[in-house]
């Protein structure tokens, strides 16, 4: 009996490594075709012309200098959370705890301004903010990673359980600085004396954090690429039985990277308090611990790729806004698009890792 069987229409094969200009070709291309999928979208559903809504949403961002200034600075705090969980990330730990430990950094520099503000001068309060911040940022990222080394506990679980400790331990202690009294919460640290805010340089608000965080985005790249930890780093992420072959102490290597990645978390929040809003709510950190996961996937963890991805995610959440603000639409609808860009950002990268071969006509096998 002749068995015929017919071969598959299509296969999908791994790809070898693609060059990076061709790679970022892939990515150009699949924002192009999110931009028109969205310009069909916007002219069915609303009525609205897809180029004024392009239009709204580079306006969103880019429409006046204090527009300009306050995009650069929520890139630069996307940008610190998504170095500060980078390290773990090329270590195949998977922190999602940076919302927590950016929160926790936010509390200790925040204590620092209100316990501290009417005992030493703007400086010392200043200098105890910076290492209040990165130790707690540390500290809250050490419990997860002790636990992960000494007991290889599950760490996606437990730091995204610390995320909701911090959370809950803000919220206790917005109500015990109160200010107003019975408002809930903080407000402003120090209106009239601005113990514990951080010097502005010249008439630029927003300049002294996207110095600081460009001083760490060049300093993370470095570490990760050029120095002894960042090669520990790479040969445990590849394989922990492979590190522990060559002679790397893989339980000390893993505490010490969450030890970092904490602390440039604690960073983070030092910033928003000391820098950004002087006040503390639950809610400082927006997202952003979270958010930094999909930038330092869509970067490959390279520092300096993350620069490109934190640009992209901030410049379409700002045009969501500016959307439903000239348009006097729901912001859902503004969300939607940019949910939709993203989709196909990150589905590029199926393109980028694998192709398709398709059946050639007549391909049968007897």
């Amino acid at each position: 009996m002749n068995n015929k069987t017919r071969t598959p229409l299509f296969h999908v094969s791994k790809r070898g490594l693609l060059p990076w200009y061709k790679a970022w070709a892939i990515r150009a291309a699949a924002l192009l075709l999110a931009l028109v999928a969205c310009g069909v979208i916007t002219s069915l559903v609303t009525g609205q012309n897809p180029i004024q809504v392009y239009a709204a949403i580079i306006n969103g961002s880019f429409g006046s200098p204090r527009k300009i200034w306050v995009l650069l600075q929520n890139i630069a705090m996307l940008l610190c959370v998504s170095l500060a969980v980078t390290p773990a990330f090329r270590m195949r730990c998977w922190n999602l705890g940076a919302e927590g430990q950016a929160l926790i950094g936010g509390l200790a520099a925040a204590a620092c301004m209100i316990l501290l503000g009417k005992t030493l001068p703007n400086w010392a309060v200043i200098a105890c903010m910076c290492v209040a911040s990165l130790a707690a940022g540390a500290l809250w990222a050490a419990i997860p990673a002790v636990f992960k080394a000494r007991w290889n506990t599950n760490e996606t679980l437990f730091t995204l359980m610390m995320n909701y400790v911090a959370t809950q331990l803000v919220a206790y202690y917005c109500v015990v600085w109160e200010s107003p009294k019975g408002s809930g919460t903080i407000g402003v640290i120090n209106p009239s004396t601005e113990i514990g805010w951080f010097p502005q340089i010249g008439s630029y608000k927003y300049l002294l954090n996207i110095l600081i965080v460009a001083i760490v985005c060049v300093a993370m790249y470095i570490y990760l690429n050029y120095s002894k930890h960042g090669y520990e780093i790479a040969v445990v992420g590849e394989s922990e039985r492979t590190a522990r072959y060559v002679g790397i102490k893989v339980d000390r290597v893993i505490i010490r990277t969450m030890l970092l990645s904490g602390a440039v978390c604690g960073l983070a929040g030092l910033l928003l308090v000391g820098s950004t809003n002087h006040t503390l709510t639950t809610t400082i950190v927006d997202g952003r611990g979270f958010t930094a996961v999909m930038v330092s996937w869509l970067a490959k963890f390279n520092p300096i790729w993350m620069i490109l991805t934190s640009f992209l995610i901030v410049f379409l959440g700002r045009g969501s806004g500016e959307i439903a603000t000239k348009f006097g639409l729901n912001r859902s609808f503004g969300d939607i698009l940019t949910g939709l860009i993203l989709f196909f950002i990150i589905g590029s990268e199926f393109f980028i890792n694998y192709q398709i071969h398709f059946r050639k006509s007549g391909g049968k096998e007897g």
